[in-house]
């Protein structure tokens, strides 16, 4: 785990493609004529193939073949270009046509859909830690209604789960993305029939204008969306709709000729297609924006080789019709389906992948997607053709509500080891009655105490994740491009006290709350989340968001100027780096930002204390709670040492070295490790609700401590 959460985020939405195409059999739509058999397009077979081992390798290998997330592109442009050849020979023209056809995608793709779905959910409770159970599960009900993308878009702008564990069914995403465009693809295309009818136009003239302005307005926005709001633009239908578009341009513009087709120069073409996607899938990495523009390259590639159908002797056809990928894709579906779920719940039982376990996940993947293929895709198919009482809109129905109730059940089990408000209240004092104040929480770093073991536990793992300063449910946090600046206030005591930075000042709030209710202070919020108030501009994943943090750093330092506080308390998490920089190099440019934000708030006219950040289990650990709930020796797997989970925090050090009179520097470390150590449970609390932050629970343990501190450093409060 890099400190660069927010990165490791859009990485992992990254992770995934859907390699179906759009179901249906790769025919070629100009061998169609009544009389011909219609002819096998084996090149799109071959894409199939390539773009699943480009998505699966890159799952196993992610530091070798850095760009195999484009795969998901290929599909895009192969699903629409199937699903609109099929559309132009039988337009709908009734609702009773557009249910047919919905229906025939149920029939091929939800029966090993919900299959996957269904065991993924049994599995759920067998191999993962309990604090997982109740985001998975609402992700499987998410992907059962196919709105995945939906869900991981709106937890991409969370910045607090960045640190939560990958999902199961977190591939989902792409065929929820796939299943609203054949929710809505068919309605344009018998609209834009429609219309050439009403205008007496060319057919292909009309559809080909509108599905070139649906490529048009989804690209501009994909293109904005991937600088402004890059998490979001990753899973949006609305970002991706051109992908599919292109394809769909492919299959309504005219066909190669036959001549054309036998010639060097589709050859040409098809080698050009297919070494763009090459390109993207190795040069590509997490760095690069993505989709936008850049998702042209496989996309446009892609559509390359299905249009060139490129048949001469010297083209890629030949390849692509190997046997292997023809194995290969007519298994895309299936091995797309499996793939991922045994990548995530494997290291739950025998720990980080090595090669080995890789080469077993690639071998009970081909098994497992040889079998769904045969006794699940085709046979249901087949008897969802046939059956009078299996119908597919029954299938659906039933399908999506015991999905949908069983993921519900899963959802209440995991919910109910969250324990919250008074049932946490009563926890706490029994666990603190049972080991002793002095020994409860901070307190044992420093006191001789003999619970060393991570039992008693409080909270629990489950409740931990919740159990945040009260600053998250104020909804106290500036985000997005801090233009919104909301200000909390706790306390109503006469000595007024500030506290800024990002979230590693919201998370001593607790404490802090505790200190002001015995001292009568006043405590006014001005934190951001990721944002750290400086003169360095942060490495934020668009230069909107990255020139709002300077704006709002600046915003806070006219807020508490003035001597309107009689303390300012401020600390923050360097989890990105400065602009220009990566977090091996940044430390210095970002001292010189806090030096000189730290110079100029001599405005403020108050003391200013620095708490230096608390140390950074996500160094070593994805998640500390999940870590204590999957592990069996919890203290020997989820603890670090002082040097392995020491924080990057130039704040403090800027500080340090600042010289300012005004300025002091409070270092609470001690309360978190010992010489050796950094217990993952101290005194019986967890002490992190993710891989950095400090449960409510461990930070009100460390008020007393905490409030010593400060008077030391500020004997005139």
């Amino acid at each position: 785990m890099t400190q660069d959460t927010q990165a490791t985020a859009l990485v992992k939405g990254r992770h995934f493609g859907d390699p179906r195409g759009d179901g249906a059999e790769p025919w070629s739509p100009g061998s169609n004529k009544p009389g011909k058999p219609k002819a096998f397009r084996g090149d799109i077979q071959g894409l199939r193939a390539i773009a699943v081992s480009l998505v699966v390798v890159y799952h196993l290998w992610p530091h070798g073949l850095t760009g195999g997330f484009i795969g998901v592109d290929v599909f895009f442009v192969i699903s629409g270009f199937l699903i609109t050849s099929h559309l132009m020979k039988r337009p709908p023209k009734s609702w009773s046509d557009l249910v047919t056809f919905w229906m025939r995608r149920v029939k091929r793709l939800l029966p090993a859909s919900f299959l996957v779905l269904g065991v993924t959910l049994a599995a759920i409770p067998l191999f993962a830690p309990v604090t997982v159970w109740k985001e998975w599960a609402t992700q499987v009900v998410a992907s059962t209604f196919y709105v995945q993308n939906w869900r991981l878009a709106s937890t991409s702008v969370d910045y607090l789960a960045a640190d939560n564990a990958v999902s199961a069914v977190q591939h989902f995403w792409s065929l929820s993305v796939e299943e609203q465009f054949y929710l809505f693809w068919p309605v344009v295309i018998a609209a834009l029939v429609g219309l050439a009818v009403m205008l007496r136009k060319n057919r292909t003239l009309v559809v080909a204008t509108g599905i070139g302005l649906i490529v048009a307005a989804s690209l501009v926005f994909s293109s904005v969306s991937t600088v402004t709001e890059p998490g979001v633009a990753y899973f949006s239908t609305f970002t991706r709709a051109w992908e599919l578009a292109i394809g769909a341009l492919a299959a309504v513009i005219p066909p190669a000729t036959l001549a054309l087709q036998r010639s060097r120069f589709n050859a040409i073409l098809a080698w050009t297609g297919l070494l763009a996607i090459a390109y993207a899938g190795v040069t590509f990495s997490g760095a690069t924006a993505f989709p936008g523009y850049a998702a042209a390259l496989p996309v446009i590639g892609t559509a390359l080789v299905i249009w060139a159908n490129a048949s001469h002797v010297q083209s890629p056809n030949g390849l692509l019709s190997h046997p292997v990928a023809r194995f290969l894709g007519d298994h895309s579906y299936s091995i797309y389906l499996w793939h991922w779920p045994l990548i995530v719940f494997l290291p739950f039982y025998s720990g980080d992948l090595g090669l080995l376990d890789k080469a077993a996940i690639i071998a009970a993947t081909i098994v497992l997607s040889m079998l769904s293929k045969r006794y699940v895709e085709d046979r249901f198919r087949a008897r969802l053709d046939t059956s009078k009482i299996l119908t597919g809109g029954r299938f659906l129905l039933v399908g999506t509500v015991v999905l949908g109730l069983l993921g519900t059940v899963m959802i209440n089990a995991g919910s109910s080891n969250e324990e919250t408000g008074d049932k946490l209240a009563t926890e706490i004092q029994r666990v603190q009655a049972q080991v002793g104040v002095d020994c409860f929480g901070a307190a044992a770093m420093v006191n001789s105490c003999t619970n060393t073991s991570a039992s008693p536990m409080v909270p629990s793992p489950a409740a931990a994740k919740n159990d945040k300063s009260q600053a998250y449910a104020d909804d106290c946090w500036a985000n997005g491009d801090f233009s919104e600046r909301p200000v909390c206030t706790y306390g109503d005591g006469k000595t007024q006290v500030a506290l800024t930075g990002n979230s590693h000042a919201g998370q001593w709030l607790p404490a802090l709350t505790e200190i002001a209710d015995r001292r009568g202070w006043t405590i006014t919020t001005y934190v951001a989340s990721i944002c750290a108030p400086t003169d360095a501009p942060i490495a934020l994943d668009s230069q909107k968001k990255a020139d709002g943090c300077i704006e709002y750093g600046r915003w806070v330092k006219e807020q508490t100027a003035g001597g309107k506080f009689d303390l300012i308390i401020t600390s923050n998490r360097q989890g990105l780096p400065v602009q220009g920089y990566d977090l091996k190099n940044t430390e210095k440019p970002a001292e010189a930002g806090y030096a000189s934000y730290l110079s100029d708030w001599e405005s403020a006219d108050a003391p200013i204390v620095v708490l230096r950040d608390s140390p950074f289990p996500g160094n070593t650990v994805d998640n500390v709670p999940d870590c204590l709930a999957g592990s069996s020796d919890p203290m020997q797997d989820c603890s670090g040492t002082p040097k392995s989970w020491k924080s990057l925090d130039p704040l403090a050090t800027a500080a340090q070295e600042s010289n300012l009179p005004f300025v002091s520097t409070i270092d609470m470390t001690e309360y978190f490790c010992n010489e050796d150590t950094c217990p993952a449970v101290i005194g019986s609390v967890v002490p992190y609700f993710d891989a950095s932050h400090l449960t409510a629970t461990f930070a009100r343990s460390l008020a007393d401590q905490l409030e010593k501190k400060i008077i030391d450093a500020v004997p005139s409060l």
